[in-house]
């Protein structure tokens, strides 16, 4: 879907197309509206995709990021960048843990493997790394911290659906957190996927979304006696929708190709903004296959804020990701006990352009037309 006005470009328009209206049309004639068949389709679809065995579709990446600390028992302190969505540290915190802010790198924002031993203490017993905007961390070095500590590696890759690190999927390392809100790689409108290889802690992730009890409607319905419900362990309902699912099918076939697009506007813009001294784009490591899920650049001189005024005021839905750091919102400052100066600097200085799949050359050439007004403007 293609924004339609030069001068009014939003930050991101999901690819829904007619096989996503035909395929809720047809769950919502089939009456099977709560988690069904579709459902375990979208599940072995993804599982395929990330290479894995075991998919797990609930309600949203924070729940994912939840059930993956507390379904591996994890009772210590859990190492996380300060420079994330707040749906990190708060599935952290929910889970009744602590989180311990750790520093990124400056060049692609991720977390920076190099000074997390500065972070290690008796008390870890995780981390849970956050691969930004679309490109994967360094997962040579996270895995080699992971193992010497012995850790538990969560991926909360809900920015990163489709990124790799020397070929290996973003969320095969760990135990993979996935986001499907409209602003993500594909959506379902709300939703979230947790990967995992490990069996055992699977069956316990899928009884623990639906109330704790072990067999799914679906699966009730196809016994001897479908109103036997037995709850083995107190759970939740972290489920997924028949109908959502069913988008999230039709979302999987055309990922590859609107990643692709993504990357293809990405390098359009990277070369028109190329000249501009005053900014710095992303950088690719690579290492990795980047899908863009954000277009972030950071404005070395100048003030940033103005500058998201300035292209909003010029009908571009600017924005910005993320300020403040999640370590100077009220509900952590208690966490606050490490110095992070390059998340600082980053999170003053960062920006986020329109980034989708159907973004076309008049409206990309219009963004940095806008960019360099603006530079021009206050030299």
């Amino acid at each position: 879907m293609k924004s339609k006005h030069i001068g009014k470009i939003p930050l991101c328009i999901p690819d829904i197309g007619p096989e996503e209206f035909k395929a809720v049309n047809s769950v919502l004639k089939s009456g099977w509206l709560t988690h069904g068949p579709k459902t375990t389709e979208f599940e072995e679809i993804f599982a395929e995709y990330i290479g894995v065995k075991h998919a797990v579709a609930m309600n949203s990446c924070t729940s994912a990021l939840f059930l993956s600390l507390i379904a591996n028992g994890i009772k210590g302190d859990v190492l996380v960048p300060s420079f994330t969505f707040v749906a990190s540290a708060n599935a952290i915190v929910t889970a009744g843990l602590n989180p311990v802010f750790v520093d990124i790198n400056y060049h692609d924002c991720n977390v920076n493997p190099d000074v997390l031993e500065e972070y290690i203490t008796a008390n870890t017993e995780a981390i849970m790394i956050v691969h930004f905007a679309g490109q994967c961390c360094d997962m040579d070095k996270i895995n080699t911290f992971v193992k010497k500590h012995g850790i538990l590696l969560v991926e909360d890759s809900a920015e990163t659906i489709g990124g790799t690190f020397k070929g290996k999927m973003s969320g095969s390392w760990g135990t993979g957190c996935f986001s499907f809100f409209p602003t993500k790689n594909i959506t379902t409108g709300e939703g979230g996927m947790l990967t995992t290889n490990d069996d055992e802690f699977a069956h316990k992730v899928r009884t623990l979304i639906a109330h704790g009890i072990e067999k799914s409607t679906l699966e009730r319905q196809r016994g001897d006696y479908p109103w036997h419900r037995v709850a083995t362990m107190s759970g939740f309902n972290f489920r997924l929708s028949n109908v959502l699912a069913a988008v999230g099918v039709e979302q999987m076939k055309k990922l590859d190709k609107m990643n692709e697009a993504r990357r293809g506007n990405s390098e359009y813009l990277i070369d028109k903004l190329k000249h501009i001294e005053e900014i710095d784009l992303p950088v690719r490591n690579i290492d990795c296959h980047h899908v863009y899920q954000m277009f972030t650049i950071k404005l070395n001189k100048g003030d940033r804020d103005s500058m998201v005024l300035w292209l909003r005021e010029n009908g571009i839905e600017a924005s910005v990701h993320f300020t403040p750091p999640v370590h100077h919102h009220p509900a952590f400052r208690k966490y606050r006990d490490n110095y992070l100066p390059v998340t600082e600097n980053i999170a003053k200085s960062i920006l986020t352009l329109p980034m989708f799949p159907g973004l076309t050359p008049k409206e990309l050439d219009y963004i940095s037309e806008i960019i360099e007004k603006y530079i021009v403007n206050n030299e």
